[in-house]
């Protein structure tokens, strides 16, 4: 059977395989994106854009567009209560989306899927084949086919079945990324397994239409923890979500009746259901992120309670990370071992996520049952609650904006290529706090150039320098085949990022600090030798 040929091929159409097809049609990478369904997802699912998610559409200009179909910022509160129409007895702020922080350029914004996938979609040319199902995958080292095909070039083939036509066609690919959720059809087929809890319990997500504006309007949030189910409103012009334990015979549930029921007997709202869904709540962290070309990425690399938004967040991460290395590898400016340096990177901090959103999940849901107790006690709700791990769960700024690399593609402070990567413990800790560095493997601070121009704004698909001495590094960063830009820093900044008068910071086109020199380049080479080790594309 005849087959087609791309650099690329992403299997799954959530946010996390239409991010990666917009980063890498921005770096020239040829994909081609396969999705099960027959069309964008029509359930809200994911509804939090965090900060740091913002900040990588801002590099793709679509940050503007997604905020403008996004709620108040007003909205990015929780809020505890027995009942919609009962006072709140505790509530907390989603930093970085109730409010703009000074970390960043941008706020996050709450937001359903099914509003950010089109515009996801719409970032990029490259083709997508909705309803086409991958079934099958074989690596092939050496299949060369006509003479302009370099004999030694390794690819995978994939088998895929048209579910409109039944018609059932092969792909060669170079690379893999599989984006293809939780239930990831990729991991299944390379029998990768997965650590961590695994499934928590079976939830139900009910789609439903109600007047809640008597109770809601003057006490507006994301999210309504309430002792019969979490609540949230899916769009600023009206529309509602119920997330609840799936109960028993829920094939023959009276939906309506349930929802109105659990808006608590002095709401009398009848609620008008759209749709109803049933899902799982996973909780685990695969064995591996790669099986030779083949990458994972999101939920199938990485399952994460919802409570929070931190799963898809976390996807959007990981193909921020891996594309710039894919497109490297692909265009011959970075070496295949490269790509090794995306597990050892991400890993760790999914590890770390899943590991915060299951205690806090666990705390939420042990919260709502502890309350219902008391209710059925006939207990009133207390004046106030004290819960510090809302505060410490929602204020994810550490974790966030906080995540450091310790990697191959990361140098020692002040090397040039030769010492390997920095020195440092594992990422970790309770994602809280965040105090902005320039150490080698930190996310480059948020420091305003000019009105509206951030230093996030001079990344790209390129390595940035960062100096306040342009000439000495524009010499070196003409020399070699990396991508690579010159960018002023102004004086104010050179003691905030560590830097002395002819010092530099080299940061990655995923936004991390690389390398840095403190008080200029040793010698004509050593951004050439930095580069080189960085990438992978000379030996050490």
């Amino acid at each position: 059977m005849a087959y087609d040929d791309v650099p690329v091929l992403i299997v799954g159409g959530g946010p996390v395989g239409l991010t990666a097809r917009a980063l890498l049609e921005r770096w020239g990478v040829r994909t081609l994106l396969v999705e099960k369904r027959g069309e964008l997802s029509a359930f809200p699912r994911s509804r939090l854009v965090n900060v740091r998610s913002m900040e990588i559409f801002r590099g793709l200009g679509l940050a503007g567009t997604i905020a403008a179909a996004a709620f108040a910022p007003e909205y990015g509160r929780v809020r505890f209560c027995d009942t919609l129409h009962d006072r709140d007895f505790a509530t907390a702020a989603m930093v970085g989306v109730d409010a703009p922080v000074p970390e960043s350029p941008v706020i996050g914004a709450l937001t359903s899927q099914d509003r950010l996938e089109p515009t996801l979609i719409a970032a990029a040319d490259a083709p997508v084949r909705f309803g086409t199902e991958l079934v099958g995958l074989d690596p092939i080292e050496d299949e060369a086919e006509d003479e302009n095909e370099d004999e030694n070039e390794a690819s995978v083939v994939a088998s895929l079945v048209d579910h409109r036509r039944g018609a059932e066609t092969r792909v060669r690919a170079r690379y893999v990324l599989a984006a293809d959720g939780a239930n990831s059809t990729v991991r299944r087929l390379l029998g990768i397994g997965t650590t961590g809890p695994g499934a928590l319990g079976d939830f139900t997500t009910v789609v439903f239409d109600a007047d809640l504006a008597p109770w809601c309007a003057r006490r507006p949030a994301g999210v309504y923890f309430t002792a019969h189910g979490m609540f949230a409103p899916l769009y600023p012009e009206g529309g509602w979500a119920w997330f609840v334990p799936t109960p028993e015979d829920a094939a023959n549930a009276d939906w309506p009746a349930l929802v109105s029921r659990a808006l608590g007997p002095g709401a009398g709202v009848r609620a008008d259901v759209a749709r109803v869904q049933h899902w799982v709540m996973n909780a685990f962290v695969a064995e591996r992120f790669r099986h030779g070309r083949i990458l994972l990425a999101g939920d199938a690399a990485h399952a994460v309670p919802i409570t929070g938004g931190l799963g898809m967040n976390a996807g959007l991460s990981d193909t921020h990370n891996l594309c710039w290395k894919l497109a490297g590898v692909l265009h011959g400016w970075a070496g295949p071992g490269l790509l090794e340096t995306y597990e050892t990177e991400r890993r760790p901090v999914a590890d770390r996520t899943l590991h915060q959103a299951v205690a806090n999940t666990r705390l939420m849901l042990d919260v709502q049952s502890r309350r219902r107790e008391q209710l059925q006690a006939g207990e009133a709700a207390p004046d106030r609650v004290e819960l510090p791990w809302s505060e410490r769960y929602f204020a994810q700024l550490g974790l966030l904006l906080g995540v450091t690399y310790r990697s191959g593609a990361v140098l020692a402070d002040g090397d040039d290529g030769d010492d390997g990567p920095p020195p440092g413990p594992d990422p970790s800790g309770d994602g809280t706090d965040y105090v902005p560095t320039t150490e080698p493997g930190h996310r480059l601070p948020h420091l305003w150039l000019a009105p509206g121009r951030s230093t996030l704004d001079v990344l790209g698909e390129w390595f940035t320098i960062l100096t306040p001495d342009p000439a000495p590094w524009e010499r070196q960063a003409a020399a070699g085949p990396w991508p690579s830009r010159v960018e002023p820093l102004p004086d104010e900044h050179t003691g905030a990022c560590g830097l002395g008068p002819r010092g530099a910071l080299l940061v990655r086109p995923d936004g991390h600090i690389a390398a840095r020199w403190h008080d200029g380049p040793p010698d004509g080479s050593a951004l050439r030798r930095a580069l080189a080790a960085i990438t992978g594309s000379v030996p050490r």
